[in-house]
């Protein structure tokens, strides 16, 4: 984390007092998620990234230091419930307003506390709107919006070669590059066992690499957070899929990476073939399924891991 600059002149900043925020981890999440009511930042709050980096300054000396997702949101408009903004630190210390989160969405769901039946989250920062309707102590989150929808492939076409490798780049939920990890070669392709750091690595590498290509096609910053990227397998138990995230490999799928998953499935020409059942992870399996208005991904978990009250700072401009 970069140093707190200097403070201005007497005057020219103003405390602006504690908020009360919740520590929330879905159960296949890397990390748990700061989630913050919007009611609760003081007059004059921005959520920007000065502002942000204080308040992850702050938990620097608690149980959740590195923390690095931020659920912020509030009461929804015509139609829906809850109005919820995600901000992804990343490993410099700048944020990125641009990526969704379907944990960190689920996680602030959880923070609010139950609700008499489905609750309808509209994702402010990808224009999402999320139904998470629960089954005991289980959600399933239904994106609204069709898989053929315009927009869901970028580029326009359902395959696009990125480094002599065929991928699909998709738009739902975020976007997202899938790659088939046959056509990787097969020192990375090893990694789908889990058999050794080298082949790992070699992965990892090779898919970063095919990411800020596709980064620079659909002119996102090379230390963006998107496109986020993964490389999946199909055999006989069906699709195995591995990703990365912020700062390495995902445990399981994003939220996220699993509705995209199933949209791209649901479209004609895609390297993705359509799930026909639990996709497996190197964390455990994921369900997914697609209608054709809708995405839905199945039994997903959170709690609530405790609550912070944190000090926030306004700096004022006058």
């Amino acid at each position: 984390m970069r140093p707190d600059p200097p403070d201005p002149a007497p005057g020219r900043v103003r405390p602006a007092g504690v908020v009360r925020a919740a520590v929330v981890r879905a159960e296949d999440a890397p990390g748990a998620t700061l989630v913050v009511r919007l009611d609760q930042l003081p007059v004059g709050a921005l959520a920007l990234g000065g502002e942000l980096a204080r308040l992850r300054h702050a938990l620097s000396g608690t149980a959740y230091a590195g923390l690095d997702k931020i659920a912020l949101y509030g009461p929804g408009g015509p139609g829906r419930d809850l109005d919820y903004r995600f901000v992804q630190a990343l490993p410099d210390g700048s944020f990125d307003f641009r990526a969704g989160c379907g944990h960190s969405l689920l996680a602030a769901v959880v923070a609010e506390g139950p609700r008499p039946g489905p609750v309808t989250v509209r994702a402010v920062t990808t224009g999402d709107t999320v139904l998470c309707e629960p089954y005991g102590d289980a959600y399933t989150l239904s994106f609204l919006k069709a898989p053929t929808a315009p927009g869901t492939l970028p580029t326009g076409r359902p395959v696009d070669v990125l480094g002599g490798v065929p991928v699909s780049l998709v738009r739902y939920g975020n976007p997202y590059v899938f790659v088939d990890a046959r056509h990787l070669s097969e020192t990375e392709t090893e990694t789908e066992t889990g058999t050794g750091t080298e082949a790992d690595d070699a992965l990892r590498d090779r898919l970063l690499a095919l990411r800020a290509e596709a980064a620079r096609i659909l002119g996102h910053p090379p230390r963006s957070a998107l496109p986020k990227i993964a490389a999946f397998a199909e055999g006989p138990e069906g699709l195995s899929v591995r990703a990365l995230t912020v700062g390495g490999w995902h445990p399981r799928l994003a939220l996220t990476g699993a509705a995209a998953l199933a949209a791209a499935g649901a479209l004609d020409g895609t390297v993705v073939p359509a799930p026909t059942g639990p996709v497996r992870t190197p964390g455990g399996t994921v369900t997914v399924s697609a209608a054709p208005d809708r995405v839905r991904v199945h039994h997903k978990r959170a709690e609530v891991l405790g609550g912070l009250e944190l000090p926030w700072r306004i700096h004022a401009t006058a």
